[in-house]
């Protein structure tokens, strides 16, 4: 996601800090780049327009143009304005009883596994989630709201296969919640290929019927210039109160995100990046922004990761490995808690400079798969052999290549590493040292090029985890 856009503004910043002074034509020609930029990744047209004199009328500022740095002061104002065109602050929803969530969109938007991502993630929160489905069209998309329903232990409200009042099916509902001790009540719609009058005048009714808290639109992030038009007609229809944005992980080029809010006003309040259900969070504009100007977002990324790892047992590994004691049971367990995380590819790309870092690296070090073949060889151990790997000899790499289906080669390999970070953690001389690279740009480079040398790739020396 705004992988080129990224790309694109990276290359014009380049060209303005290598200019020791910046004039009105260095900027006219990085904005006339820029906005090429915006427009190929499915920006709306006259967004793109807008964001581009605003950006220009402060980069000619006085305090730009005699600024030390004022390539760096121009990265600062695109962003604050993107910050600005992506909403600004980050906005809750209205969860004041009665809380109600009218879910819309066209089909495919994901609007069924959103409504289950938001259950989730307001059960989290200490809510009680209710779930109905009012997609009549599509008994499959009932049946798919049950199923991830019972998931997360939310209850569900399905209406019968021959009812076809929407507005009835509303009622029935709201009948139920009563009994079910619930404070949010989520209906998920059914959608069209494309927006026609039969699904808004549903809608409307519906709408009218329920008076939701909040109506929000749920679209994909690869939906590109139609993006507009679609909230546009959404907005007119049931005005709604905010954008849900699916799909964030795929190669889409992040137009919508930009469009949507800027041409709607309404905010950006959800994100979904991923399959799974936890693959959910709060929009925030300046994370975003800054993401966008690989400038990182480790808020987002320490959020994510405090959220899936169980801290107990990383402390506990934290200290055996400061102690020297760390072992392939350790390891294990390691490796569990990356796999919990997610693709490190997203996660990583939080990290300011990774996107840049990240073309350096061999093609497959990000591959989580790799892991599978290091999970398969350790498992493959005797407990013995994990708690003691020196013994691990000739016939017993055999053994263990043929248990894991991998080879010799491949097992030694593990070994060596393994040992070898084993060496640097006994010396706590040397472990302060490797704790104090992590922390470095430069040095991720190496450990993460580890984990494609772990998996037979080429990368270079590196912890194998």
């Amino acid at each position: 996601m705004f992988n080129s856009l990224s790309d694109s503004l990276e290359n014009t910043f380049k060209k303005l800090r290598g200019h020791g002074k910046i004039s009105e034509k260095n900027i006219s020609d990085a904005l006339r780049e820029v906005r090429l930029s915006l427009l190929e990744a499915d920006v709306e047209f006259s967004i793109a327009k807008d964001f581009i004199n605003k950006v220009k009328e402060k980069a000619l500022g006085e305090t730009v143009m005699k600024s030390i740095k004022p390539g760096e002061q121009i990265v600062k104002i695109f962003h604050d304005e993107l910050t600005e065109l992506l909403g600004g602050d980050q906005v809750p929803l209205d969860l004041n009883p009665p809380a109600r969530i009218l879910m819309v969109g066209l089909n495919g938007a994901g609007k069924t596994t959103t409504s289950a991502k938001l259950a989730m993630r307001l059960k989290k929160e200490g809510r009680r989630p209710l779930l109905i489905a009012c997609d009549l069209y599509r008994p499959a998309a009932i049946e798919q709201l049950g199923t991830l329903g019972a998931q997360i232990d939310v209850p569900v409200y399905k209406p019968d296969a021959s009812e076809t009042n929407l507005v009835k099916v509303a009622k029935d509902a709201l009948k139920w919640a009563e009994d079910q001790n619930g404070t949010v009540l989520i209906f998920d719609t059914a959608g069209r290929q494309e927006i026609d009058e039969k699904l808004i005048e549903e809608l409307k009714d519906l709408h009218k019927f329920l008076d939701p808290k909040e109506t929000l639109l749920v679209a994909d992030a690869a939906t590109g210039q139609q993006a507009v038009s679609v909230a546009n007609h959404f907005d007119e229809a049931v005005g709604i109160t905010g954008i849900v944005l699916t799909k964030l992980d795929g190669d889409a080029r992040g137009g919508a995100a930009l469009s949507m809010r800027g041409v709607t006003g309404k905010p950006i309040k959800y994100i979904g990046e991923g399959e799974k259900l936890e693959n959910f969070s709060e929009f925030h504009p300046e994370r975003m922004a800054g993401r966008i100007l690989d400038m990182g977002d480790v808020v987002s990324m320490v959020e994510q990761v405090a959220d899936k790892i169980d801290e107990e047992k990383a402390m506990k590994s934290a200290k055996r490995m400061q102690e020297g004691k760390f072992d392939f049971n350790d390891f294990l367990d390691q490796m569990a808690m990356i796999k919990n995380l997610g693709p490190l590819d997203g996660l990583l790309g939080m990290l300011p400079g990774m996107k840049k870092l990240k073309k350096q690296l061999p093609a497959d070090a990000l591959n989580t798969d790799k892991f599978k073949h290091m999970e398969a060889i350790v498992l493959s151990m005797t407990p013995k052999e994990r708690e003691r790997p020196e013994i691990i000899k000739g016939t017993r790499r055999k053994r263990i290549a043929k248990g894991s289906g991998t080879t010799i080669i491949e097992v030694n390999r593990l070994l060596k590493q393994f040992g070898e970070m084993r060496k640097m953690m006994r010396s706590k001389g040397k472990m302060k040292q490797m704790m104090k690279q992590m922390g470095g740009m430069g040095d991720m480079k190496d450990l993460l090029g580890g984990l494609g040398g772990m998996g037979g790739g080429k990368g270079g020396k590196g912890l194998p985890f």
